[in-house]
């Protein structure tokens, strides 16, 4: 066992510091564009026709959940861009913090117990899915690197939103008449 004085001067291994500011971060960088580019072509090709078959109920879902997955992964490949400038040396830590406080990394998604939930396309819950996790992961990264986990803030996981609860709650008082 350490006693107390070892155990101040021992330095910490940060592995997300590690892995961030590293040759391993190119991995992490390529997943997180690569899965933007894969989210913008769905969207913009296959998506849009799986969009047009849907209910109401599931159209205005896919419409709203579409631009939480759009800000989500904008969100994400800021971060993603900020941590690649810092290691080629366009931007110093600091900078790259300064920056970076801009950067949300908490957009949440609708409950699959969301009504329209179950008929929104595959494809599309995959990419939902796909961008919860990175964005958990990065989130991850940031509070290890740069030590700002904020407690009061609950985490990125699917949870209850009132705006989607709201939409919801119109679309089928709108259905009804």
């Amino acid at each position: 066992m350490m006693n107390e004085t070892s155990r101040g001067s021992a330095k910490t291994v940060k592995l997300a510091e590690r892995r961030v500011f590293s040759q391993s971060f190119k991995p992490l960088y390529q997943e997180g564009m690569g899965l933007v580019e894969q989210a913008a072509e769905y969207l913009d090709g296959k998506g849009r026709a799986e969009a047009r078959k849907l209910s109401r109920l599931a159209a205005t879902l896919y419409a709203a959940e579409s631009m939480r997955l759009t800000t989500r992964l904008m969100q994400v490949a800021s971060w993603l861009l900020l941590q690649r400038a810092a290691n080629s040396g366009e931007m110093t830590r600091d900078q790259v913090a300064s920056e970076k406080s801009k950067v949300r990394l908490d957009t949440a998604s609708a409950h699959d117990e969301a009504a329209g939930w179950a008929e929104l396309p595959k494809d599309f819950v995959d990419l939902v899915n796909r961008s919860l996790r990175l964005q958990a992961l990065v989130r991850r990264m940031d509070e290890e690197v740069y030590g700002e986990a904020t407690a009061d803030m609950p985490p990125a996981s699917r949870r209850v939103n009132p705006v989607s609860d709201q939409i919801t709650l119109l679309n089928t008082a709108f259905a009804r008449g």
